[in-house]
């Protein structure tokens, strides 16, 4: 009998949710065709689901002698007209408002017809709006205004939300007032009433509210304390579910494909770390090194994210794992976004290599034909152990012997499909997967944007490697850091002068670049001193040309845009200046500073700014200057921005967060994961009577296979 009960109220549930709005009172055929086409609202489902951005309080109506511009207040009062003003576009409806302390003028440029139709001359009305200063008068265009009689009717915290709606909706009339009561009339449908999303003991365990309850009460709040219950729950339900989703997929991966057992480290990779490492690997690197091969000889396939700051050694852990495949007898590739960075880990892998006889090979959009073929033939047939190399890997005629590892750096730039189409260059068994990234994530971070991945984190720098010296200076101190500059050039050293991008705008960015040559030159005088300069329009082979010159010391200014790749590597180049540095983004600012100090000697950062800075700025500044910790910068970065922003995280469309927010919900995403972890290890199938309501969840996010075929 019960369960009998159950089902039927589950169908009763589901149909009230797939319901047309259009059958919600005040909707009508209109305004239902316009919510679906500029919202996607077009069940009740939809419709619940389009929380609000934020909440106004509205629980004191102030009076007119209180107003000050331009802060939104809610009034009370009666309306007299006063007519229309101007032609054309300047026509506009006028009205005042007034209570017992003084009056105000109301304007409307739109919708003025349809304002005094609806409008009752003399009527008594509650008003929010927010007033301007006008020649020593407030005015307030186009204001909410409602009937006294019907405002007392209303919740009784005062919040009142503020959906997100779009400027087409605005202008046919339907604003956030117009939403909320078409959700208070969905809500006080008899047939309202959510099913639970969330097992009992979750909710038992966290105390707390149903889904109908939370549902209600973030639409139309009864007190500032259940809002935040409310907000809680639903907060958590949603980072709940991405991390199981991660969780899955990591599993999915772990049981679906088999990974290539690599047995045994042999010869290769114990002569060369015997005998030819050219540096004692950190603790770190040790510990990271470990992790790789715990995993390669575990039968299923390696997903790791292997995360460190610029400069810890990220490229000899990828060597290592290199020669583990090698010793096993299959063949790496490594991916880099663009060819500079392919030919510096070409370069890097060539020099450590060398020692034990083994040659990689580049493979780029660049190569030419002849010597493609032949790289091709070899590759398939297997005499090439290493492959370096651009997306021109993914090409379709490129096929391996034996491929056991795939390496890609930066990760971010890379597509998932991207991804996929490596996995098909695999024979039965799957690749080895190592993605390395300098772009540090603070760790709970990386659990949720990267959850399907393992992370590994090299967090420390490797020894004799100085701190580069960061200054903020401003432009009138230009002089003294010029003088500078010639010491350190005196000194053999080279310098980067970097200056930022203008959006959208290539012509513009030239002209800042070469103004910003001009004056660089003012103090530098050419021939005495010999510049590189590279942009945004240069050809590819010119850019690849003019840093190829700074890099073999041929010239001692680079003048760049932002263009300096991610990882170009001049040990020689002791100084950065960096150029309106305020118009970067921490961790810019971090990426960019990781282009010095790369050799031995002190190096140094100068940011310049002129003395007009925002109060944002001016903590960017102060944290480059005190801290050269790229976790403790993407914290404060995160802390700023907010992690949207955060490169990969946009793109990769992973974070469809409503609700939750990765910068402030830190606590709810260590919960949400523990709380995952453990649902996993206990009923991984969600079999258990208990788990059903997890699974009917799981099976209403769309297919999603896609991802649990792809790293």
């Amino acid at each position: 009998m019960h369960h009998s009960q159950t089902s039927t109220k589950f169908v009763v549930l589901s149909s009230y949710l797939q319901t047309h709005i259009k059958f919600i009172k005040g909707v009508g055929p209109n305004r239902a065709e316009m919510l679906g086409t500029h919202l996607g609202i077009i069940t009740i489902a939809d419709l619940l689901s389009h929380y609000p951005a934020r909440y106004e309080d509205r629980s004191r109506i102030f009076k007119i002698a209180e107003i000050t511009d331009g802060v939104s207040v809610q009034l009370a009062g009666n309306i007299s007209f006063e007519g229309w003003e101007g032609e054309g576009k300047t026509k506009r409806l006028k009205a005042s408002f007034a209570d017992d302390t003084g009056k105000i003028e109301l304007v409307w440029f739109s919708g003025g017809t349809w304002i005094e139709e609806k409008l009752k001359e003399g009527g008594r009305y509650i008003l929010f709006g927010k007033p301007q200063l006008y020649r020593n008068s407030f005015s307030i265009s186009h204001p909410e205004l409602e009937e006294a009689e019907q405002y007392i009717n209303r919740g009784a915290s005062g919040l009142v939300p503020v959906y997100p709606l779009t400027e087409q909706l605005r202008k046919r009339r339907i604003n956030s007032k117009t939403l909320s009561d078409i959700i208070r009339n969905a809500l006080a449908m008899q047939e309202f009433g959510l099913a639970e999303t969330l097992p009992y003991d979750i909710l038992h365990r966290h105390s707390f509210i149903s889904k109908s309850e939370a549902i209600r009460e973030l639409h139309s709040p009864t007190r500032t304390d259940a809002l935040e219950k409310a907000q809680a729950r639903l907060k958590y339900e949603e980072l709940f579910y991405l991390q199981l989703r991660h969780l899955i997929l990591k599993q999915n991966n772990k049981t679906n494909y088999k990974g290539i057992i690599f047995s045994s480290v042999g010869d290769n990779f114990n002569t060369f770390f015997h005998h030819h490492i050219p540096f004692e690997l950190t603790g770190a690197q040790k510990r990271v090194v470990k992790e790789i091969r715990e995993d390669m000889r575990t039968g299923s396939q390696m997903n790791r994210l292997l995360q460190g700051d610029v400069g810890s050694g990220k490229t000899m852990v990828a060597a290592l794992a290199a020669l583990i495949a090698m010793d096993n007898g299959f063949q790496t590739c490594i991916m880099a976004p663009t060819s500079i960075l392919a030919v510096q880990h070409f370069e890097a892998f060539s020099e450590f290599l060398e020692g034990i006889g083994i040659k990689p090979v580049l493979l780029t959009g660049n190569t030419k034909k002849k010597e493609r073929r032949q790289t091709l033939e070899s590759l398939a047939d297997g005499s090439i152990k290493v492959l370096i190399g651009t997306h021109a890997l993914l090409e379709d005629d490129v096929k391996y012997h034996n491929l056991g590892l795939v390496v890609i750096d930066e990760q971010h730039r890379f597509g998932v499909a991207q991804r996929a189409k490596l996995w098909n260059k695999g024979s039965d068994f799957v690749p080895h997967i190592l993605v390395m990234t300098a772009t540090p994530i603070p760790r709970t971070l990386a659990l949720t944007v990267y959850g399907e991945l393992d992370v590994s984190i090299i967090d420390e720098m490797p020894a004799g490697r100085k701190p580069v010296k960061t200054v903020h200076r401003y432009t009138d101190q230009r002089g003294f850091v010029m003088d500078f500059a010639k010491e350190q050039i005196a000194e053999g050293r080279q310098m980067y002068v970097v200056f930022p991008l203008i959006e959208d705008s290539e012509k513009l960015n030239l002209q800042s670049l070469m103004s910003g040559y001009d004056m660089i030159t003012q103090y530098l005088p050419t021939p005495e001193y010999t510049y590189s300069i590279v942009h945004g329009k240069m050809k590819p082979d010119e850019k690849d040309h003019q840093m190829q010159l700074f890099k073999q010391q041929k010239t001692q200014i680079m003048i760049a845009t932002t263009v300096i790749e991610v990882g170009v590597n001049v040990p020689n180049a002791s100084m950065m200046i960096i150029e309106n540095a305020d118009r970067f983004g921490l961790a810019q600012l971090h990426q960019l500073r990781g282009r010095v100090g790369r050799g031995s000697d002190q190096s140094f950062c100068i940011l310049s700014t002129t003395h007009a800075l925002g109060k944002n700025a001016k903590t960017r500044m102060k944290t480059m200057v005190e801290s050269s910790d790229g976790f403790h910068i993407a914290k404060v970065d995160m802390e700023l921005r907010g992690p949207g922003d955060m490169d990969g995280t946009k793109q990769s469309g992973i974070l469809d967060l409503k609700l939750a927010d990765l910068k402030t919900d830190e606590k709810l995403i260590v919960t949400t994961r523990e709380d995952a972890e453990q649902l996993i290890n206990e009923d991984g199938t969600f079999s258990q009577p208990k788990n059903i309501v997890i699974k009917n969840e799981l099976d209403k996010i769309p297919n999603r296979t896609i991802w649990s075929k792809i790293s």
